[in-house]
């Protein structure tokens, strides 16, 4: 995506079935689970870089002995910085005796991370701070252990607001700052709530003080807990957590939105965002790999018994589909079918921008995260020039034309052209983003193939999404029409964005949409102004009702023009200034129905279509006009 885009979040959960020793005997390591955490989390860097966080929670301690612990940064390169220091913090315990290697049952005592329930969480900030204390995992302490709580998640809550103003009318006092706060909070409540009522009537059976505290966690029921806890949750969600006394569960909204995998062996129950990072950390086939049901939640006991259990009835399916084009890592085999699948879709929309001519057409792709994409295209392409040849043979031999000569022109000329014509800079990447207001070094970034792309051709490049268009206009274009071609085409696997995302994204300004911009462009170049008045009031009216009964007044703006009247104004509003070239740019966006011909199963396109899943999207979408109309900057949602 060659617009900065920031998304999502990265979990991943290791539960050990076997004592440290058994680790240490079979592995010659006691830190075998950490080490798995590590990797899960290393596979799943492209999920966040903001900061991490890792959290340990140890089974059965001694009283007086902690149980639970995590570590956070925001450090660059936060994820070895937290890792390699605590692997030097446990040699160096190591070396002075404070704990044994060799032993499972000395690691488990002294050293902090040798739990049996391992977290680990990868932040790309949505909301909220930015800093260490903003990272996952949440902790709140008790010195009951079934009333101590730690949870993570890749989430956003669409009413935070409402879920704080329950709590205040409870006599509660949220701290406002992020909907983990509030997630961890709300579950805390009820943890508590069902901790109290346990505690009264164990105490009034005459048991022993010593021995409540066995009999609350044999009895806690932790589903209920997140069940009631969930009951008014807005949003897409994957949220993990652990209970002190070594409860621990995994769930994911009801929707499927927000992704989540396991993997069981006899030796560890883990959990992650992806489904190939579980592949590779533990060499498992994809069929040894489950996805986690939407609407239900997976627990593990204390005592290792597992069970999975709807927390909210069954909703139509509708799994974000950005993972699809562009942020879960591509060697997943569905994904990178679906993304060669997206590329090809494009054939007809590229043949047409370049009039058929493929010998003056050279084609490839930016950024590196699109490759996938552009082998589906080149693929397409060769297919439609195979078809096309085998026609021009098959006419040719019927009229008795066919000659070595046709061969030579019709077989050998006017193939599909691909070239490697830009490769990013990662030094200077690194530089202009340690140099902040250096805009003139953008257009640096890339480097170009000089002498590959000829004066009278068409440069065809394919891009997993345009999104603001920013980076299309004051960097890619001007670096590509340094090659001087006679016109630039940029593809997009996506289609328009139009709409902002609530469920994890960081697409929450209409303004900054290109698509929108392109809309409101037109309607003002039509002298059609008013209905941007309009539609404000129309948002405004539209968030006093009832929300079940909301819609999206913002889809009367694109309402009046054809997806290539928005495209055609696109390519207008991104046409790069100051720059020695007159060539032509025209902008291609991915058709929605080819989006869902080419991926497998439901897909959420509420970016494209405007058809959000949940009311929360509905007033977010509303709430997103009225702060544009007003030139207000910042989350929609946040109310």
């Amino acid at each position: 995506m060659s617009d900065p885009l920031k998304h999502e979040c990265g979990i991943a959960v290791v539960r050990l079935r076997k004592p440290l020793s058994y680790y240490v005997e079979k592995y010659g390591t006691p830190l075998w689970g950490l080490n798995k955490l590590f990797l899960l989390m290393e596979k799943q860097r492209n999920r966040g870089q903001d900061g991490i966080g890792i959290g340990s929670c140890k089974l059965n301690m001694p009283l007086g002995q902690p149980y639970i612990f995590r570590r956070r940064s925001v450090q660059n390169d936060s994820l070895s910085h937290i890792f390699n220091k605590e692997i030097k913090t446990f040699n160096k315990m190591a070396r002075k005796g404070l704990l044994d290697p060799k032993d499972g049952d000395s690691v488990k005592a002294d050293y902090d991370f040798g739990g049996e329930i391992l977290m680990g969480h990868l932040r790309y900030g949505t909301s909220g701070r930015f800093d260490e204390g903003s990272c996952h995992p949440y902790l709140r302490r008790s010195n009951w252990p079934t009333r101590t709580l730690m949870v993570q998640g890749n989430f956003n809550m669409t009413n935070a607001g409402e879920l704080n103003r329950t709590m205040i009318e409870r006599g509660q006092h949220p701290v406002f700052g992020t909907d983990t706060q509030t997630v961890l909070e709300e579950i805390g409540f009820h943890l508590d709530e069902a901790h109290t009522d346990l505690y009264h009537e164990i105490r009034d059976q005459g048991i022993d003080g010593k021995e409540i505290p066995a009999h609350i966690s044999e009895q806690l029921d932790l589903h209920n807990v997140i069940s009631e806890s969930a009951q008014n949750w807005d949003g897409g969600y994957a949220i993990c957590g652990a209970v002190g006394n070594g409860d621990m569960f995994v769930m994911r909204d009801p929707r499927g939105i927000r992704p989540c995998s396991y993997y069981i062996d006899d030796e560890v129950i883990a959990f992650s965002s992806e489904r190939v990072p579980l592949m590779t950390v533990f060499e498992a086939s994809k069929e040894d790999i489950q996805e986690l049901e939407p609407g239900t939640c997976t627990i593990v006991t204390h005592n290792g018994d597992m069970s999975t259990k709807r927390f909210h009835q069954e909703e139509q399916q509708k799994p974000c589909s950005f993972e699809r084009i562009y942020f879960s890592r591509g060697n997943d085999p569905e994904i990178y079918r679906e993304r060669k699948a997206m590329g090809a879709a494009l054939v007809d929309q590229v043949v047409d921008s370049m009039e058929g001519n493929f010998e003056k057409a050279v084609f490839s792709f930016i950024p590196n995260t699109a490759e996938t994409a552009y082998y589906g295209l080149m693929d397409g392409l060769r297919l439609y020039r195979r078809q096309q040849v085998r026609s021009e043979l098959l006419e040719a031999l019927q009229k008795g034309e066919l000659n070595a000569d046709m061969l030579d022109d019709v077989i050998l000329k006017n193939w599909p052209v691909s070239e490697k014509v830009t490769q990013k800079d990662i030094k200077m990447r690194t530089f202009i983003s340690q140099e902040k207001g250096r805009a003139q070094l953008v257009s640096h970034v890339y480097d170009i193939a000089y002498g590959v792309v000829k004066p009278d051709d068409v440069l065809v490049m394919l891009d997993d999404s345009i999104v603001r268009g920013t980076t299309l206009k004051q960097s890619i274009l001007k670096i590509l029409s340094r090659t001087n071609p006679r016109k630039i085409v940029i593809c997009s696997t996506a289609p328009q964005i139009r709409y902002p995302d609530c469920y994890g994204i960081d697409m929450s300004e209409l303004g900054k949409f290109i698509a929108f911009n392109a809309a409101v462009s037109l309607h003002k170049k039509n002298g059609n102004e008013a209905i941007l008045k309009e539609v404000y009031e129309a948002c405004q009216a539209e968030l006093k009702k009832p929300k079940l009964e909301r819609v999206n007044q913002v889809k009367r703006i694109y309402s009046d023009f054809t997806a290539e009247e928005i495209s055609a104004e696109v390519s207008k509003l991104v046409y790069p200034e100051g720059v020695n070239w007159d060539g032509e740019v025209e902008i291609i966006f991915q058709t929605i129905e080819n989006l869902h011909a080419s991926i497998k199963g439901e897909c959420g396109d509420w970016y494209f279509t405007g058809d959000f899943p949940t009311p929360g999207g509905m007033a977010t979408v509303n709430a997103a006009y009225i702060n544009w109309f007003e030139g207000k900057t910042g989350r929609g949602y946040e109310m």
